[in-house]
């Protein structure tokens, strides 16, 4: 059986991750490619929310290299934003590897 100490840990813990999933939210990372010709930014839901890319990087000539760029810069930001939740989970959780939250 629970005591009451367990159960108001649980409690924090709830309400310390529940904050930590609004500041994820609003949270953005850039991640970049090509010495940051092209930048992408992701938010902490691992969404784009933007690209831009340097108009010196766009050739006819060099579509594969523009496209590899672009995947280069978003998988990027996806891995830093995927970075940041798990940096902003171990705050909380004191490094327990909790399954499926970490």
């Amino acid at each position: 059986m629970m005591n009451r100490k367990m159960i108001k840990q649980a409690q924090e813990l709830q309400k310390n991750m529940a904050r930590m999933q609004e500041e994820l939210e609003a949270s953005t990372v850039e991640g970049t490619s090509g010495g940051g010709v092209v930048k992408a930014v992701v938010n902490g839901k691992m969404t784009l929310e933007s690209l831009v890319i340097d108009p010196d990087a766009v050739s006819a000539d060099d579509v594969e290299i523009l496209q590899d760029l672009i995947l280069a810069a978003v998988n990027d930001g996806i891995e830093k934003s995927q970075n940041l939740a798990s940096s902003r989970m171990n705050e909380i959780t004191g490094g327990l590897n909790i399954h499926g939250l970490t």
